[in-house]
């Protein structure tokens, strides 16, 4: 996939897990064609401040999907719920916001077993199919328009 370019904004926090989500939304990109100077990587600290930094490469006009990757790991407190519904809210404005496909692929696990399985193991890997839907919604916008 030649001279389309991709953003993905991952998640500090919880790291072990979310620089291998990045791992495979990299890799699955590469693997469908897309070249390596056409990824632009951003971090944040943590899953709250994934929206805003998606906006801020929406604003750019630079890209034609955005990829957000992160890893909420339930806790004892109810900040698990604030942060989760948040981020997700968050993605869903800048997409429509700016008429851009934004994926979610936010890990929102009941422990770290859960998410590492969704990490390659028995429920497939996330990074890689943030990617996959990333590419897939740039297809699909190529057909409409």
């Amino acid at each position: 996939m030649k001279n389309v370019k991709f953003a993905i904004v991952v998640s500090d926090f919880n790291c072990e897990i979310t620089e291998r989500l990045l791992q495979g939304a990299q890799s699955h990109l590469l693997m469908a064609g897309v070249a390596m100077e056409d990824i632009y990587v951003a971090h944040v600290p943590g899953a709250i401040e994934l929206p805003l930094a998606a906006q801020w490469l929406a604003q750019t006009k630079k890209y034609h999907a955005i990829i957000m990757l992160g890893a909420v790991v339930r806790g004892e407190t109810s900040h698990y719920d604030y942060v989760c519904q948040q981020v997700s809210a968050g993605c869903m404005r800048v997409m429509l916001t700016f008429n851009l496909p934004v994926t979610f692929g936010v890990l929102t696990t009941e422990n770290e077993d859960q998410a590492y399985d969704r990490l390659g193991g028995a429920h497939g890997h996330k990074g890689e199919e943030a990617a996959a839907t990333a590419l897939a919604m740039v297809k699909a916008r190529a057909m409409i328009f």
